[in-house]
Protein backbone atom coordinates (compact mmCIF):
# COMPACT_ATOMS: atom_id res chain seq x y z
CA UNK A 1 0.00 0.00 0.00
CA UNK A 2 1.34 3.35 -0.99
CA UNK A 3 0.44 6.48 0.81
CA UNK A 4 0.63 9.42 -0.62
CA UNK A 5 1.93 12.71 0.95
CA UNK A 6 1.09 15.40 0.72
CA UNK A 7 3.42 18.23 -1.14
CA UNK A 8 5.17 20.59 1.17
CA UNK A 9 3.40 24.40 1.14
CA UNK A 10 5.06 26.54 -1.17
CA UNK A 11 8.24 28.41 0.55
CA UNK A 12 7.19 31.75 1.05
CA UNK A 13 9.89 33.99 1.47
CA UNK A 14 10.32 35.83 4.62
CA UNK A 15 11.70 39.59 5.20
CA UNK A 16 12.62 38.97 8.45
CA UNK A 17 16.38 38.73 7.19
CA UNK A 18 15.90 41.75 5.19
CA UNK A 19 14.69 44.06 8.31
CA UNK A 20 17.19 43.13 9.79
CA UNK A 21 19.85 43.76 7.07
CA UNK A 22 17.80 47.51 7.12
CA UNK A 23 18.25 47.62 10.65
CA UNK A 24 21.73 47.40 11.07
CA UNK A 25 22.08 49.70 8.02
CA UNK A 26 20.46 52.03 10.25
CA UNK A 27 22.11 51.68 13.19
CA UNK A 28 25.48 52.09 11.25
CA UNK A 29 24.92 55.37 9.56
CA UNK A 30 23.16 56.89 12.52
CA UNK A 31 26.83 55.97 14.37
CA UNK A 32 28.97 57.62 11.63
CA UNK A 33 26.77 60.50 10.92
CA UNK A 34 26.42 63.82 12.08
CA UNK A 35 23.61 64.89 13.95
CA UNK A 36 24.52 67.94 14.59
CA UNK A 37 23.74 70.84 11.72
CA UNK A 38 26.07 71.92 9.77
CA UNK A 39 27.04 75.46 8.98
CA UNK A 40 26.59 76.39 5.20
CA UNK A 41 30.27 77.65 5.55
CA UNK A 42 33.35 76.92 7.21
CA UNK A 43 33.93 77.77 10.64
CA UNK A 44 36.78 76.71 12.51
CA UNK A 45 36.30 77.16 16.39
CA UNK A 46 39.25 78.52 18.40
CA UNK A 47 41.92 76.05 20.57
CA UNK A 48 41.13 76.25 24.10
CA UNK A 49 43.26 75.96 27.31
CA UNK A 50 40.65 74.72 29.83
CA UNK A 51 37.25 73.95 29.63
CA UNK A 52 34.51 71.11 29.82
CA UNK A 53 32.70 69.29 27.39
CA UNK A 54 29.84 70.93 25.65
CA UNK A 55 26.64 70.34 26.72
CA UNK A 56 23.76 68.38 24.34
CA UNK A 57 21.07 70.01 22.88
CA UNK A 58 20.21 73.81 22.59
CA UNK A 59 20.30 75.76 18.92
CA UNK A 60 23.49 76.54 17.02
CA UNK A 61 24.51 79.58 16.20
CA UNK A 62 27.63 79.26 13.51
CA UNK A 63 29.66 82.84 13.19
CA UNK A 64 31.52 83.03 10.03
CA UNK A 65 35.50 84.84 9.62
CA UNK A 66 33.41 87.81 8.03
CA UNK A 67 30.37 88.23 10.31
CA UNK A 68 28.11 85.60 8.23
CA UNK A 69 25.06 84.31 10.42
CA UNK A 70 23.56 81.02 10.36
CA UNK A 71 21.21 79.28 12.85
CA UNK A 72 20.58 75.29 12.84
CA UNK A 73 22.62 75.68 9.43
CA UNK A 74 19.70 77.76 8.19
CA UNK A 75 21.94 81.30 6.62
CA UNK A 76 20.36 84.39 8.56
CA UNK A 77 20.48 87.61 6.99
CA UNK A 78 21.31 89.71 9.79
CA UNK A 79 21.32 90.29 13.38
CA UNK A 80 17.86 91.69 13.09
CA UNK A 81 16.33 88.27 11.47
CA UNK A 82 18.15 86.29 14.13
CA UNK A 83 16.44 88.24 16.66
CA UNK A 84 12.89 87.64 15.47
CA UNK A 85 14.22 83.85 15.36
CA UNK A 86 15.36 83.30 18.19
CA UNK A 87 12.18 85.07 20.17
CA UNK A 88 10.20 82.69 17.93
CA UNK A 89 12.29 79.54 19.11
CA UNK A 90 12.32 80.87 22.87
CA UNK A 91 8.47 80.85 22.68
CA UNK A 92 8.76 77.23 21.81
CA UNK A 93 11.08 76.16 24.24
CA UNK A 94 11.61 78.43 27.05
CA UNK A 95 14.68 76.85 28.66
CA UNK A 96 16.88 77.17 25.40
CA UNK A 97 20.33 76.78 25.05
CA UNK A 98 22.34 78.61 22.65
CA UNK A 99 25.46 77.61 21.26
CA UNK A 100 28.11 79.46 19.67
CA UNK A 101 30.25 78.43 17.32
CA UNK A 102 32.46 80.90 15.82
CA UNK A 103 35.52 81.04 13.27
CA UNK A 104 38.73 81.11 14.94
CA UNK A 105 39.41 84.50 12.97
CA UNK A 106 36.05 85.80 13.71
CA UNK A 107 36.42 89.45 15.05
CA UNK A 108 34.77 90.11 18.87
CA UNK A 109 32.29 92.68 17.50
CA UNK A 110 30.82 90.13 15.58
CA UNK A 111 29.97 87.95 18.44
CA UNK A 112 29.67 89.44 21.47
CA UNK A 113 26.40 91.32 20.28
CA UNK A 114 24.83 88.23 19.09
CA UNK A 115 25.32 87.14 23.03
CA UNK A 116 24.03 90.44 24.70
CA UNK A 117 21.21 90.00 22.21
CA UNK A 118 20.42 86.17 22.97
CA UNK A 119 20.93 87.07 26.81
CA UNK A 120 18.64 90.38 26.62
CA UNK A 121 16.11 87.87 24.97
CA UNK A 122 15.81 85.44 27.93
CA UNK A 123 17.60 82.94 26.57
CA UNK A 124 19.57 81.65 29.97
CA UNK A 125 22.52 79.17 28.91
CA UNK A 126 25.13 80.33 25.82
CA UNK A 127 27.78 78.03 25.11
CA UNK A 128 31.07 78.95 23.13
CA UNK A 129 32.03 76.21 21.23
CA UNK A 130 36.08 75.93 20.67
CA UNK A 131 38.29 73.07 20.28
CA UNK A 132 40.07 71.39 22.62
CA UNK A 133 43.68 71.84 22.83
CA UNK A 134 45.80 69.15 21.99
CA UNK A 135 47.52 66.98 24.34
CA UNK A 136 51.03 66.85 24.72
Amino acid sequence: MKLNRPSPPPYSETIVALIDVVFFLLVFFMLIGRMDATAPFEVMPPVADSGSDMPAGGATLSVGAAGDLALDGRPIAGPADLQAVLAQRLMDEPDLRLRVNAHRTAELRHVLPLVGMAEALGVRDVVLVVTPSPVP
